[in-house]
């Protein structure tokens, strides 16, 4: 029964979900190299957005309408302030540009499965 094996029965089985939890690991490890006067700036703002991009993919499933799509779409949101964010972050060099771009390349890896 490959059809039973393949079904996706949690938040935890889409792969937009998986990649933007990856998304979120990697913004936790990233914030922690950015100076202290952060803490309550862009630090904590981007680790709210790469959450919010998980916690909105969860919600909009466990809601099982497709009229709850507009979780979807916060999803989308959060991901794209968190795009803007990491721009911010390499140009005032919290990041170097190699770490830049892997994050970017992720960040568009997680944008590219359909959200809605």
């Amino acid at each position: 029964m490959t059809n039973e094996v393949s079904k996706i029965r949690s938040f935890t089985d889409l792969t937009t979900w998986q990649q933007g939890h990856k998304l979120v690991l990697m913004t936790y490890q990233m914030v922690k190299k950015f100076p202290r006067d952060e803490d309550l700036g862009l630090k904590i703002q981007m680790k709210r957005a790469a959450v919010s991009v998980t916690s909105n993919i969860a919600e909009g499933f466990s809601r099982g309408s497709y009229r709850e799509k507009r979780f979807y779409e916060m999803a989308k949101g959060s991901l794209t302030e968190l795009q803007n964010q990491s721009l911010i972050a390499r140009d005032v060099k919290y990041i170097d540009s190699a770490e830049f771009a892997t994050y970017a390349e992720h960040s568009v890896t997680v944008l590219s499965y359909s959200l809605v």
